[in-house]
Formats: C-alpha cells, sequence, structure tokens
C-alpha cells in the first residue's frame, strides 16, 4: 500500500490538485486564460516569461489535470478554462479551509 492510499479519498483530491496549482508558471497560465477567455498556445508563451517548451510542459499538467480544455485548430490548439473543474476544486480547497478555519482551538503555551 503506499502511504497516500491511508488517507481519504478528498484529501488526495485535494493534494492532487495543490500539486498542479503549485507552480507560479501554471498559475499564470490560469490567470492568463481567465483575463483573455481563451487563447492559442504560442500566445501562452508569448505572454509567460519562459520557453514554448517549458511553457508546453505546464500546459500539459494543467490539461492533464482537466483545468484546461484544448480545441484543435488546424495546426494550432486553443486553450480555454476547463470551469466544472476549476469549480469542484475551489469547493474542496472551500470545504478543507472551512474546517480549519473554523476550528476551536486553545493553544497553551507553558512559559
Amino acid at each position: 500500500m503506499i502511504k497516500a492510499e491511508k488517507f481519504d479519498s478528498e484529501l488526495r483530491q485535494l493534494a492532487a490538485f495543490s500539486r498542479v496549482i503549485s507552480h507560479p508558471a501554471r498559475l499564470a497560465i490560469l490567470k492568463y486564460l481567465a483575463e483573455t477567455r481563451n487563447c492559442v498556445s504560442g500566445d501562452i508563451s508569448d505572454f509567460i516569461p519562459l520557453s514554448r517548451t517549458t511553457v508546453s510542459q505546464h500546459l500539459k499538467e494543467l490539461r492533464s489535470a482537466g483545468l484546461i480544455q484544448g480545441e484543435i485548430d488546424g495546426t494550432r490548439i486553443n486553450y480555454c478554462l476547463n470551469k466544472t473543474e476549476i469549480e469542484s476544486g475551489y469547493k474542496k480547497f472551500k470545504k478543507f479551509f472551512s474546517i480549519i478555519r473554523n476550528a476551536e482551538v486553545i493553544c497553551k503555551t507553558d512559559n
């Protein structure tokens, strides 16, 4: 058994989602897509200060996680946000941090 399998499904899903959005380049790509509504992959590499190859790797991660969708248009791929998957991830974070934020914890320190 893999150690991660010892944790419940919700925590594993949240961890996987967190891993995908943990890189600033991926966050920048998501933000760019949100601001432009959709774009061509070449346009993204012009916006992000990384090589096209590196941007392509980040796009692949985002696409594998379902956060973006790509539609082939000739020799280009038009990427857009997958609002359903983004909403799902948002709800998981909101639920998790609601539990943490609302915990009534009293910490006592010995001085």
